[in-house]
């Protein structure tokens, strides 16, 4: 990291540019950033850098490339970057670099996976506080991990994405975990291979890997990427094996930090401690779990730290009862493989749906759930896609897909699944797909579920109380 007098070339003007440039002018490198967009690249100008917009190869004399996430490698200035022999690294790299300058770096417990990272990161923060750490979740979650860094915070909770595993090259976690592995992002990474190929290289230099017995992915990439002798702990929704963190009966248990984990265990929490509910979320406990024994943290900060938690929005969020009808906001789950996890967690659903897939394929999802599903309400551009797949898989259950320009297609949308709704039932937003052909965002598709969801709730009660 000796970038003093030297050059350093920032590739994006985004949340990390922002976040990079001042510590490699701490460093007392001398920074350019450049970004294909001209009016972003003009927010940092304030920053002394040298702002050039639309780079596609580095200046002479450029020591490091430091990449925001988003930048595939084919980019023509990465491209270029890596034939002349420049170091490419991404911000995440860049703070781990800088912790271990410091006297005590910090300690790192790093979570990936195509789902549930959010949640865990977020729970496992709420674990390690319960135990008295000076502990911060970052990363993907939003709060960049070098100003982690910077801040000094002693433990941190690192979520990483396979972009920014992509980009890291010498990260040490203390411990670390691959959660689960499905269809994503293949139109950046081109193949289910590379994906998990890039997931896999935070287990190339954990101290300890954690990794989830009943996924087959998580489980391969544990085997293929960690090194030999490293500790192995694993983790399913069943009696665990010695060495593993289980479930026995209502019980979360642990099987791997005890005296003797071939026959013995410790209650960790009950299952009802456990929120949002859902397996899924049961099996993101039981991985946080892990990463905190590995650091140390005692079996009842574990229960008071689950027991605490509050789990970030659009995330399995009810959002109100009607008529003995649910509202669930679950627009996080922008996959097929989250959305399975959201829909299992429920005995009787009203499927809200659609957007895009990008490339992902439903049809294992759809045949898993089709005995759960009242009816389906689909909107997006690939809600045809999802149309498809219940006609073959679930034909008896009624579809409503909402055609292209409807005013308010989510109002629309909540209105024909409070339709076909019934006492009992429960009506989820689970879209199976991303929401950027509607929606600024997953939060903004998440708040319009939400606020349909209110507007019907005050035509509910406005019924009510004329006695109709």
């Amino acid at each position: 990291m000796d970038l003093d007098g030297k050059h350093a070339l920032v590739a994006g003007a985004g949340v990390t540019g922002k976040s990079v440039v001042p510590i490699l002018q701490e460093l007392g490198a001398h920074v350019t950033v450049t970004d294909g967009n001209a009016e972003r690249l003009q927010e940092l100008a304030g920053l002394g850098s040298e702002l050039v917009p639309g780079l596609t190869e580095p200046p002479p004399g450029t020591a490091l490339v430091v990449t925001s996430p988003g930048w595939r490698p084919t980019a023509p200035l990465l491209v270029a970057a890596a034939e002349a022999g420049v170091e490419v690294i991404g911000d995440v790299e860049l703070a781990w670099r800088i912790g271990q300058l410091r006297e005590h770096p910090p300690a790192w417990l790093v979570i990936t996976g195509t789902n549930g990272k959010t949640t865990t990161v977020g729970m496992l923060e709420s674990i390690l506080r319960a135990a008295g750490s000076d502990a911060v979740a970052c990363g993907n979650v939003g709060y960049p991990v070098l100003d982690a860094v910077q801040s000094g915070h002693q433990v941190l909770a690192v979520e990483l994405s396979s972009f920014q595993l992509h980009w890291s090259s010498t990260i040490a976690p203390d411990a670390s975990v691959v959660l689960n592995l499905a269809e994503d992002h293949l139109d950046w990474h081109g193949s289910m291979a590379e994906y998990a190929a890039a997931k896999g290289r935070v287990y190339e230099r954990s101290r300890a890997v954690v990794y989830n017995a009943e996924d087959s992915w998580s489980t391969q990439i544990a085997g293929e990427h960690a090194p030999e002798g490293t500790r192995r702990i694993g983790f399913r929704l069943d009696t665990p094996a010695a060495g593993e963190l289980g479930l026995v009966e209502d019980l979360l248990v642990d099987r791997a930090f005890v005296a003797d984990p071939a026959t013995s265990a410790e209650e960790l929490a009950e299952v009802a401690d456990v929120r949002p509910a859902g397996p899924h979320n049961i099996a993101n406990a039981l991985a946080a779990a892990a990463l905190a024994r590995v650091h140390g943290v005692p079996l009842a900060a574990v229960r008071k730290g689950l027991r605490t938690y509050e789990p970030a929005p659009h995330r399995a969020a009810e959002v109100a009862e009607i008529g003995g009808v649910r509202y669930i906001n679950d627009s996080k789950a922008t996959n097929p493989h989250a959305a399975l996890g959201s829909l299992l967690a429920h005995e009787s659903v009203v499927w809200i749906a659609g957007g895009q897939l990008k490339g992902a394929s439903v049809d294992e999802l759809v045949a898993a759930v089709a005995g759960r599903l009242r009816g389906a309400v689909l909107l997006g551009v690939d809600s045809p896609v999802i149309e498809a797949a219940l006609a073959r898989h679930a034909p008896d259950v009624p579809c409503n897909r909402l055609l292209p320009g409807d005013d308010e297609p989510m109002t629309a949308a909540v209105n024909a699944a409070s339709a076909l709704a019934r006492p009992g039932d429960v009506v989820l937003l689970a879209p199976a797909a991303a929401s950027l052909d509607m929606f600024p965002g997953y939060g903004a598709r998440g708040t319009a579920f939400a606020a349909a969801v209110a507007v019907l709730a005050g035509g509910a009660a406005g019924a009510a109380d004329d006695g109709r």
